[in-house]
């Protein structure tokens, strides 16, 4: 079995997220859930960048509208933030793409519109 990327950090931004679905729930808006996990990054001194900004480019020219992702940890990981019934092949797609702009690796897409916390690891 292969080495998972960025196993411990994944683990405990995982475990912050468990957490925050524990204390708040299914139901509230994505932008809530950011919030409360900024919030959590801070108090366990994570190195995060919120809301990251990425370059697109279409025939070498750099389009008006960036890509941005929800949170990068570490420099190595994109956590895309959902709130949603379920995570469709459409958010598997987008955490691909974000990986593609952004030369990371390792994208965790995070659902918190569960009865339970549900996620997924994107390895490009």
């Amino acid at each position: 079995m292969s080495e998972l990327f960025f196993k411990e950090e994944s683990y405990k931004t995982i475990g912050i997220c468990m957490k925050i679905h524990t204390v708040l729930g299914l139901g509230l808006k994505e932008i809530n859930y950011k919030d409360a996990m900024e919030m959590d990054f801070a108090e366990e001194n994570i190195n995060y960048e919120r809301e990251k900004r990425y370059v697109v480019k279409y025939k070498e020219k750099v389009l008006r509208n960036p890509y941005v992702a929800d949170f990068i940890i570490d420099n190595a990981i994109i956590a895309e933030v959902k709130s949603v019934p379920a995570i469709l092949d459409t958010h598997k797609a987008q955490a691909l793409s974000y990986l593609a702009v952004s030369n990371l690796k390792l994208a965790l897409l995070i659902n918190f519109g569960e009865r339970s916390l549900t996620y997924k690891r994107i390895v490009l």
